[in-house]
């Protein structure tokens, strides 16, 4: 067994592009990482193979916080049959939905301030007025979940009142 050949953890993050990366990322996790591979190693060492030298342990963290640095969720055919998936994302956006998104994130926009008096607004402000034209109710209020407008409704419209709720149609959310 070669652990005597292993090299330690300085010897790994003093590779150049190692300190480069201890440099841009918590030095903590970037150190954690090059435990990791040097456990792995020990591991691999155990089951015959050769020690690794510190530049092929490098390559491996490097690879690892590039792996970890890309990482996000990928786009995937929802072919479940269930047309609100809440693990595949809920539903997904229009075109529209998505551009006009985009089009405030790139910048500030006047999502809490009133433009008129130049002070603090209501988030509700916009999209009550364009939820009263879009369904001609006498008021509107937007909220960020559907546990929230059943509540909400159900305070307004069943307060005191039993409520029955078909235990079949309960969702669960990220249960899969």
């Amino acid at each position: 067994m070669q652990f005597r050949n292993l090299p330690s953890v300085d010897t790994v993050l003093a590779d150049k592009d190692m300190a480069a990366a201890a440099k841009s990322f918590d030095r903590d996790w970037v150190v954690d990482l090059v435990r990791e591979e040097l456990d792995a190693a020990r591991e691999q060492i155990r089951q015959g193979a050769d020690s690794p030298d510190a530049d092929n342990l490098a390559r491996s963290v490097l690879q690892r916080i590039e792996d970890t640095m890309r990482a996000e969720p990928r786009q995937v055919i929802n072919a479940t049959g269930v047309v609100i998936h809440t693990n595949l994302g809920r539903a997904p956006l229009s075109r529209a939905a998505i551009e006009a998104s985009n089009q405030a994130a790139q910048g500030y926009s006047d999502l809490e301030l009133d433009l008129s008096t130049g002070r603090r607004g209501s988030r509700q402000a916009q999209v009550q007025s364009l939820l009263l034209q879009i369904t001609g109710a006498e008021a509107a209020l937007a909220v960020n979940n559907n546990a929230s407008a059943m509540l909400l409704g159900l305070s307004a419209l069943a307060s005191g009142k039993e409520v029955v709720v078909s235990r079949s149609e309960a969702v669960e959310i990220g249960g899969g």
